[in-house]
């Protein structure tokens, strides 16, 4: 044990000289050279000097730990922070004081044996208290009873991937109850069959099935699309667009978060009367016979739209609808996804709208064609290069005839150097177009100048609230930033207070950066810890599960950059600290919103990114479009700029997140007060862990999370999103967790309920998600009272 405490304190030492000479915190040099002695004296036979040395040296990291853990306000698992930074040198003093205790000669050596005993059954017996303190277990279920599971409910239909066009993520559902969801059952389980065709291309299933009447409406990762019964399962017919993998190398990861649903006010069981529509990878838009899922043959081409017509692309899947199209009235509305960081003149950023009957184009919504929408382009004209995407999912409110856009940013995210106006104007930023022109109505900017990927993933939801004693139409926007924005409808005026906050400055050479950002101050901050400002890190943030790999991020964390939220790009040391990352903050997975009860639930990650700008020269690196291949590429060349970026997670070499947990939270906040109502750290290590092995231990740290919730008129939430196996209900007013269901691969995909035949069910893809490394699979499955 002197042994390994020698190489432990050497180690220690030279990374603590190293930290300490960045600034940074003296402990790990003094600490080392307590160790060093410890260890020096243990292997000269003089265990009776060493134990002391290191129970020292255990002592002093302990009340550094506390000191530091209590500087940041006991964050919710710091019991896991204190274990991290003590475990590794109480294990080893526990077991010299063993080995010294068994080896003891002498009248004495029955005490120093028991009291080693002892000893070590204590720190054990703290550790075990610690971490039952975390520990996610069911609370006991509420008393009040709502409907029963026998009473008879009316049906209920999931028509768009929010449920509806407005995306509330809400249902008016209420046999199961926080009374009775303890006694949730697994009613059925499909498997699409469809897995990663191989190690390029990242699956991510993210798909939220469709329920209407008598039929669920399922997708694929490789867009495939399903139409099932709805209490069995039952695979009633299925469509196959054979996208070839190549086309979904191009792409972060092949995901296929919505189908969509239109049919004729007076629909009949005529052929294509009902329609379904996907989009696939590879740029083809299906529309296709609800009742058969044959392609129909008045749509577009044989029941095919070319989105690759005018985008100028050469290179299957650098552009794609990953979300899926939104129907809204009439119009199939089709955003898509451009591979990040490729390059400026990237495919065009344009949304365009269909007819749902013909598949003829009726409007185009681009940042540099806003004056034109419903002017076709002349022959051999592409819609305008690199311009702001919207790669989420699309809402709309039929009745204002808006449809709403969250646009991300242009061609490169982290250099904007050679942006034309227009990119910065519509970039981050919630856009409502008039529904049957295209015309832009109003502009709202959740980011100015965006040169950090705080696109706006989370689809913006419509819905009515009370403001200042009125009822008023509104949209609610959360952002990667952690800021809930609550904008009229109608005109896109803020109904909540925003200040523009002075922003960090010190930007690359020929790069603009905007002095202010704005930032919701009504409403709890949630980019991480929430609060009411975004959180500010320091290197007490800094984590590792041994004092080696701990003082390996603290050393990064003094070589980056970092001066809080929107501190801007550079390429000095290791580059920026971006924290909130380039996943938030709010992510895709949107908001959950009880019109009712005018909450609103939010989950988001709190993991950080380290960016670093590389200049052009320094890296051979060909775009996508010339021949490269996002899974060959070290640095995205962001082409057409002066600087390539590369943007890990800042992770240690262990695999472990850099910042200390929770790295996940779930959220709800009152719509009407501006008040949190709780929050809690969202997901477990059970199935992660360092080096990517499941630790089993269902201890409440939080994790990275990605995918949404829903929320039941009984007053429940459910939601998985988080890096473990599991489906998860909490009561929506208290935030008690009052049931889990054990998934078979990871839930990353946003949770649905119907109601069909009187009978309530709960739907969640369990798919897994390739990039964040959780466990791949195929299915579909639905919960329901037995």
């Amino acid at each position: 044990m002197f042994a390994l405490a020698l190489l432990l304190g050497l180690s220690m030492a030279g990374l603590g000289a190293w930290l300490a000479a960045l600034g940074g915190s003296w402990y790990y040099l003094l600490a080392g050279i307590g160790l060093v002695l410890a260890g020096l004296a243990g292997v000269s036979r003089r265990p009776q000097i060493g134990l002391p040395v290191l129970g020292f040296v255990l002592v002093g990291t302990l009340i550094w730990s506390l000191w530091e853990i209590a500087g940041k306000n006991w964050l919710p698992a710091w019991p896991i922070d204190l274990a991290a930074r003590i475990g590794v040198i109480a294990g080893l003093f526990l077991l010299a004081l063993l080995v010294f205790a068994m080896g003891r000669q002498g009248p004495d050596r029955r005490a120093a044996r028991v009291g080693a005993l002892v000893g070590t059954a204590g720190v054990l017996a703290a550790a075990a208290v610690l971490v039952t303190l975390g520990w996610e277990r069911p609370g006991e279920p509420a008393t009040a009873s709502g409907a029963g599971a026998d009473e008879q409910v009316s049906d209920t239909d999931w028509t768009a991937f929010g449920g509806s066009p407005e995306a509330t993520r809400y249902v008016a559902a209420s046999q199961i109850t926080p009374a009775n969801v303890s006694t949730l059952t697994e009613a059925w389980r499909f498997h699409t069959g469809d897995e990663q065709p191989n190690d390029r291309v990242f699956y991510a299933g993210q798909n939220t099935p469709l329920k209407i009447g008598d039929t669920l409406f399922h997708c694929s990762p490789g867009n495939k699309v399903f139409a099932l019964d709805p209490a069995s399962g039952e695979e009633r017919w299925r469509f196959d667009p054979q996208v070839d993998p190549r086309a979904m190398e191009s792409m972060f990861s092949a995901a296929c978060r919505a189908v969509s649903y239109w049919q004729e006010p007076q629909a009949t069981d005529a052929p294509c009367e009902r329609r379904v529509f996907v989009a696939a990878a590879d740029g083809r838009l299906f529309g296709l016979d609800a009742g058969a899922g044959a392609a129909c043959p008045t749509f577009g081409d044989a029941g095919i739209v070319d989105l690759t017509q005018g985008m100028g692309l050469n290179e299957p899947g650098h552009a794609s609808s990953n979300s899926g199209p939104a129907v809204v009235g009439d119009l199939v509305i089709v955003g898509q996804q451009v591979s990040d960081n490729q390059r400026r003149d990237a495919p065009s950023g344009v949304v365009r709208a269909y007819d749902a009957r013909s598949g003829a184009l009726v409007w185009a919504w681009d940042a540099k064609r806003t004056d034109r929408p419903r002017e076709p382009l002349e022959p051999g004209e592409v819609w305008p290069q690199g311009t702001p995407n919207v790669w989420n999912v699309i809402s709309g409110d039929t009745e204002l005839g808006l449809v709403l856009l969250g646009t991300g940013n242009a061609g490169n995210d982290h250099w904007g150097g050679n942006r034309d106006p227009e990119d910065d104007l519509y970039s981050s930023a919630v856009v409502a177009v008039d529904l049957e022109t295209g015309e832009t109505l109003w502009a709202f900017r959740t980011v100015l100048e965006d040169r950090f990927d705080y696109d706006i993933g989370a689809q913006p939801v419509v819905t009515d609230l009370a403001v200042e004693g009125e009822t008023r139409r509104v949209v609610v926007q959360g952002t990667k930033t952690g800021s809930i924005f609550v904008l009229d409808a109608q005109t896109g005026e803020p109904l909540r207070p925003v200040e523009l906050r002075p922003a960090p400055q010190g930007a690359l050479p020929g790069e603009t950066l905007s002095p202010v950002q704005p930032q919701s101050v009504f409403y709890p901050n949630y980019s991480g810890v929430p609060g009411a400002n975004p959180e500010t890190i320091d290197a007490s943030h800094a984590f590792g599960i041994s004092p080696i790999d701990a003082a390996l991020c603290r050393i990064e964390y003094h070589r980056m950059r970092y001066e809080g939220i929107y501190t801007p790009p550079t390429d000095e040391g290791l580059g920026t600290l971006l924290f909130p990352g380039t996943i938030g903050g709010m992510n895709w997975g949107g908001l959950a919103v009880d019109p009712g009860r005018a909450i609103a639930i939010t989950n988001h990650s709190r993991l950080p990114n380290r960016v670093e700008m590389i200049a052009s020269d320094e890296f051979d690196e060909p775009p996508i479009g010339d021949g490269g291949r996002r899974p060959d590429q070290d640095v995205a060349p962001q082409y057409g700029a002066p600087y390539g970026v590369d943007r890990p997670m800042w992770l240690s070499p262990l695999g472990v997140p850099c910042i200390a947990p929770p790295w996940g939270f779930l959220a709800a906040t009152d719509l009407e007060t501006g008040e949190m109502i709780w929050s809690q750290p969202l997901g477990t290590g059970y199935d992660m862990g360092p080096l990517g092995l499941p630790t089993f231990l269902r201890y409440a740290m939080g994790t990275p999370n990605i995918g949404g919730g829903v929320v039941t008129a009984s007053g429940l939430l459910f939601i998985a999103a988080a890096q473990d196996d599991f489906l998860r209900a909490f009561e929506t007013q208290t935030g008690r967790l009052l049931w889990s269901g054990r998934l078979p691969a990871g839930g990353q995909a946003s949770a649905m309920s119907y109601v069909h035949e009187g009978r309530q069910y709960v739907a969640i893809t369990a798919t897994g998600h390739g990039q964040l490394q959780t466990t791949q699979g195929d299915a579909l499955v639905v919960y329901a009272l037995p």
